[in-house]
């Protein structure tokens, strides 16, 4: 070979001499040979980089032949200049500086060729891309464009040269390379997406009232996967990708009834097909229809497997799938707890009981970690709730309870039951811890019920160290009803007798209960027994104020037309008034405890007779005519209040019964029995009568006589 000649040459005086003598002359002739033949080999690769990447010119030189003879040239100068050593050159120096330029000017020109067969690298890299590119070889592609990145922007790996990759980067056709890299990057990107969709199709058509989702997936799964690895190797962005994913299909798939069609064999048996229809009618009627977390996570687990054959392993440390879930994940599991899973907790016991939630969301956790969408070590969400499991059925439970009791204390109360028929007032009074017979109102029971239920329930649960789901519930259900059901039903409270007996009767009833259970550490018990107590009486004494405002108003049209005769009117209104409480006899006779109904209804006769009593006490004149009418109108009072009673006795409880019974006996009394009833201010009279109402009374029904004026000497 030729370099082999030059070699010769240049130490051919070497041998001669035998004492390895290196002469100037040799050395001098061997580096200029070496410099013309390079610098004629460098003028060729110039302009063929300028053709190629400065002038842009044709070009259809191959860079193969300059790689080859640059390769040579450059072992042909190292060996040049190692075959004359440092020692040696040092002394060729001394001898001739003119010898010592041209050493240095060959190293320099090494320098040259090692620039020029780097980009001739390049060069030739560029033009394998082209040929993988016609064989339609991705991965071949994505690793040339992998080598060109390393060559252009430099990579210690590659082992690259310091000056080479400084020298490379300041020539004018190194911004020309770099442009043409990125077209090629781009133009591999936009293959392998074009490519992608066509292995992988998603579609979405949307209808007036809903919406169809179809994934078709081709079976090709080497391809696929080629191009799967292609395009996420080459800084694929898959916002797209996962915003359909996510938009299209697992948020339907959790917010909505989802009807899920999956074909194994679609297009001739080359593709498998889901498709996904929904509705898109407004939320409010979708979460009415919300679906089950079973078929929830069943579809999830079809569209992940449908998608598996893009799942390949992108590098060392990534799935496609963990790529994409890192787009998708906290969205799609802040879903599955907020919307699917906290809604399918249990709200009664025997749910809980049968409940496999729990075990499903673990199972379905793994699944998602086995495919490497999520990370177990970081998103915690599912974890998460099975942990809080156990507090999200108390809060549950304790809600639907909650909402329970206040639909009954929301229903009638004026539908109403027969309670402790047997509960006669005589057993009452002979045992205090029986609740008397009475009327309760339905919704009560019912609400007994619950609460006789809530106590009952760590029993029925089976473990008596499970902690009671259901603590503190009954006292807070309690004091609900006491605050709640007066608001509820207010104004009937007010204008409805009824309606505050059986109230007060429903207090009761659920004071007996608490008092009852007073060994089941019921929460604030002693408040609780007396604040029912206190609710229930102030609702009957504002329903007994009310009727007595009504008898007074009736009351306050008694007066008397003549000082002669009584007139119709007094009658009348005595009997409007023994009218008015017969209605209300009617209504709570049946309905309040016995003995509730007559301390009530003694009380509404105490205000009527007063009055009654206290309207004779303002005439000054009373005739006989008017006394005789008088009794006769007392006497209905006598008549009929009795029967306003279950036993007739109970009126004498009334506490101006007596007082209107000696009042009728004062309307036909002589003055001789007046002073007898007096008796000296020991006489029956002194028990409802003062003195002075004693006089007023014997002046305003006799004549002003010595007799009279006697008898009254007498009342004193």
């Amino acid at each position: 070979m030729v370099e082999s000649k030059v070699l010769l040459e240049t130490f051919q005086e070497q041998g001669g001499n035998g004492n390895n003598a290196v002469t100037i002359e040799s050395v001098k002739s061997s580096i200029a040979k070496m410099v013309v033949r390079t610098e004629r080999f460098q003028g060729r690769v110039r302009k063929h980089i300028d053709d190629n990447y400065t002038e842009f010119m044709p070009n259809h030189t191959t860079p193969d032949i300059f790689l080859d003879k640059s390769s040579s040239l450059c072992v042909e100068i190292s060996d040049l200049l190692n075959s004359v050593g440092n020692e040696g050159l040092e002394a060729l120096n001394d001898a001739s500086g003119e010898l010592a330029k041209s050493s240095r000017d060959l190293r320099e020109l090494l320098l040259g060729l090692r620039v020029s067969e780097h980009i001739l690298k390049l060069d030739d890299l560029f033009q394998c891309v082209e040929e993988a590119k016609a064989t339609k070889d991705c991965l071949v592609v994505l690793d040339l464009m992998g080598k060109l990145r390393c060559l252009i922007y430099g990579d210690a790996a590659n082992g690259i040269p310091h000056d080479v990759e400084r020298i490379f980067q300041s020539l004018e056709c190194y911004e020309s390379i770099k442009v043409k890299y990125h077209v090629q990057a781009h133009l591999l990107q936009q293959n392998l997406q074009e490519r992608f969709d066509r292995l992988m199709q998603l579609n979405c058509k949307s209808f007036q009232t809903s919406k169809c989702v179809t994934l078709l997936v081709s079976k090709d799964q080497a391809q696929l996967q080629d191009i799967v690895m292609a395009l996420f190797q080459e800084r694929y962005n898959p916002a797209k990708l996962c915003a359909f994913l996510l938009e299209q299909c697992i948020e339907p798939l959790i917010q909505k009834p989802v009807s899920v069609s999956y074909n194994e064999n679609a297009k001739d048996g080359t593709h498998i097909e889901l498709t996904l229809s929904y509705s898109i009618k407004d939320q409010e009627t979708s979460q009415l229809l919300r679906p089950n977390y079973a078929d929830v996570f069943t579809n999830l687990r079809q569209l992940l497997q449908t998608l598996s054959s893009i799942n390949c392993s992108v590098n060392d440390e990534q799935h496609v799938f963990s790529i994409i879930g890192d787009h998708i994940k906290d969205r799609m599991l802040d879903l599955l707890v907020e919307e699917c899973l906290i809604p399918a907790v249990p709200e009664t016991m025997e749910e809980y009981q049968r409940s496999t939630l729990c075990h499903d969301v673990t199972q379905f956790e793994h699944f998602l970690a086995d495919t490497f969408l999520i990370n177990p070590d970081q998103d915690l969400a599912l974890g998460k709730f099975t942990n809080l499991f156990d507090t999200y059925y108390r809060n549950r439970l304790s809600a639907r309870v909650l909402a329970t009791a206040r639909e009954i204390m929301q229903r009638d109360l004026q539908d109403m039951e027969l309670v402790a028929a047997s509960n006669l007032p005589a057993n009452v009074a002979s045992n205090p811890f029986l609740f008397p017979r009475c009327m309760i109102s339905k919704s009560t029971l019912d609400f007994k019920k619950l609460l006789d239920r809530i106590l009952r329930q760590p029993t029925d649960n089976g473990d008596v160290d499970a902690p009671d789901p259901l603590n503190g519930v009954v006292g807070l259900l309690l004091e609900t009803y006491i605050d709640e059901v007066p608001k509820v039903h207010k104004k009937l409270l007010q204008s409805i007798p009824q309606q505050s007996a059986l109230f007060h009767n429903n207090c009761m009833y659920l004071t007996h209960w608490v008092a009852q259970h007073v060994n089941q550490d019921i929460d604030s018990f002693p408040s609780l027994f007396k604040m029912l107590q206190t609710t229930g009486t102030k609702y009957l004494r504002v329903q007994i104020s009310y009727q007595e405002s009504i008898l007074m108003e009736i009351m306050s049209g008694f007066e008397f037309d003549s000082p002669h005769t009584l007139g119709t009117v007094p009658l009348k209104l005595v009997r409007q008034c023994l009218r008015q409480l017969e209605l209300l006899k009617n209504v709570w006779q049946q309905v309040l405890p016995e003995n509730v109904y007559n301390s009530s209804f003694c009380e509404l006769l105490h205000p009527f007779i007063n009055e009654l009593v206290a309207r004779v006490f303002k005439l000054r004149d009373i005739s006989a005519t008017m006394a005789s009418e008088l009794s006769d109108l007392i006497d209905v009072v006598l008549e009929k209040a009795p029967l306003l009673f279950h036993d007739p006795n109970e009126v004498v409880q009334v506490r101006t019964w007596q007082k209107l019974q000696q009042l009728k006996v004062m309307m036909n009394a002589s003055l001789k029995e007046f002073t007898e009833l007096w008796c000296d201010g020991a006489g029956p009279l002194t028990a409802n009568y003062q003195a002075s109402e004693i006089k007023h009374l014997i002046r305003a029904l006799f004549q002003d006589t010595d007799r009279r004026a006697k008898a009254i000497t007498q009342i004193v």
